[in-house]
């Protein structure tokens, strides 16, 4: 075997530049995290193995501009147009259950409120030197929504989509260990020990499939942005409360959701190549997506606070932070709190209320800053 030989088969190795070894440890991390972790490892590990195989030297992966490779065309296909994250909101609105929310329709108030955060987020990014479309697309990681990031960025700041995407679905898996700290804060012992009777009211199934088609014709007229992502969510619960299409429910639930999801992780992962992701913006995306959640879950809670005042001490506030779009996790991190306090306190319906809530709003509130920000880009 002759030198040039020898050569040839080096040229991996030759071409091999830092940032690219530093984002190969980044994707192994993120396999890790699914696997060993188990923090959202139907997206975090196709996410992975994308940023591998995106940043391995000379990879026909990516291709060329000429002739794509199957990461490329995943992205063209599926991220460029939106594609992905509008088929997704239909396996999540198949999976939603929108009755609690419906039983108790002040919850809409949590909803929003836990929107406050990305706005507040926008208007620091603006401050620290980012561009309103960059602003914006920063601020949707605080609705702690996955697809709603990605359909916002991928309009406004497709070159940041990698950090925000990686941002979003890494702090949905930790919204057990951030949300609780915030919480605690800001709430007494008392105030989490309140105990709210619950109910159950009948819903019928006219009121159910009602439910979407309104939603969407409302959200239609008034906020036209926000209707692929409302339109798509509602399609998925239409389908889900008709009770006619069970086929088209269960696979817009699996293999729609399955599949679209591992090629959409592998298309994000392709974004994320060393010399475009190891920027000092990113750990300040990385910073500011963490404050947007905190601020979320700390505008809820305050204004669970209010509602509290107005119940006459009636109102458990620790349900405002379920007003985010983490669904159904961090209705659960609300109950636990309560639970911690009083094992004997059950608020888990009326905080899967307000997280119903908070994925209608979570869609809205990107409607709403594509709405501000046509204009601009």
């Amino acid at each position: 075997m002759d030198a040039s030989t020898i050569q040839s088969l080096l040229t991996g190795f030759y071409n091999l530049s830092w940032q690219g070894v530093v984002m190969i440890a980044v994707g192994i991390l993120l396999i890790w995290l699914a696997v060993a972790k188990e923090y959202e490892p139907l997206l975090l590990l196709p996410i992975g193995a994308g940023c591998v195989l995106a940043n391995m030297p000379i990879s026909m992966m990516l291709g060329t501009a000429e002739e794509p490779g199957m990461l490329q065309v995943l992205y063209n296909v599926g991220v460029g147009n939106e594609l992905f994250p509008l088929l997704i909101f239909i396996g999540i609105g198949a999976m939603t259950d929108f009755g609690p929310l419906l039983e108790n329709p002040k919850m809409v108030l949590l909803g929003a409120a836990g929107q406050f955060g990305i706005f507040l987020t926008l208007i620091l990014a603006l401050v620290l030197g980012f561009t309103q479309p960059e602003a914006a697309s920063i601020g949707i990681i605080g609705a702690i929504d996955g697809p709603t990031s990605i359909y916002v960025s991928a309009q406004l700041a497709p070159h940041l989509l990698g950090p925000i995407t990686v941002a979003a679905y890494s702090y949905m898996s930790l919204v057990p260990i951030i949300m609780p700290p915030v919480m605690r804060l800001l709430t007494t012992k008392k105030e989490r020990s309140i105990r709210m009777p619950y109910s159950v009211r009948e819903i019928s199934q006219r009121t159910r499939i009602m439910f979407p088609i309104v939603v969407t014709i409302i959200v239609g007229l008034l906020v036209p942005f926000a209707l692929p992502l409302i339109g798509t969510l509602m399609l998925g619960n239409l389908l889900r409360e008709s009770k006619v299409v069970e086929r088209l429910s269960g696979a817009a639930q699996n293999e729609l959701n399955n599949i679209v999801t591992l090629f959409l992780g592998l298309a994000i992962g392709s974004t994320m190549v060393g010399t475009n992701f190891i920027k000092p913006q990113t750990l300040f995306i990385l910073v500011l997506g963490l404050l947007a959640f905190c601020l979320d879950t700390a505008a809820g809670v305050l204004f669970g606070k209010l509602m509290n005042l107005f119940s006459g001490g009636k109102f458990n506030p620790l349900i405002g932070a379920a007003g985010i779009s983490a669904f159904p996790m961090a209705a659960r991190v609300v109950q636990k709190e309560a639970s911690r306090e009083d094992d004997s306190n059950f608020v888990l319906m009326h905080a899967m209320g307000a997280n119903a809530a908070g994925q209608v709003a979570s869609a809205m509130a990107g409607g709403v800053l594509l709405a501000l920000m046509a204009g601009v880009v």
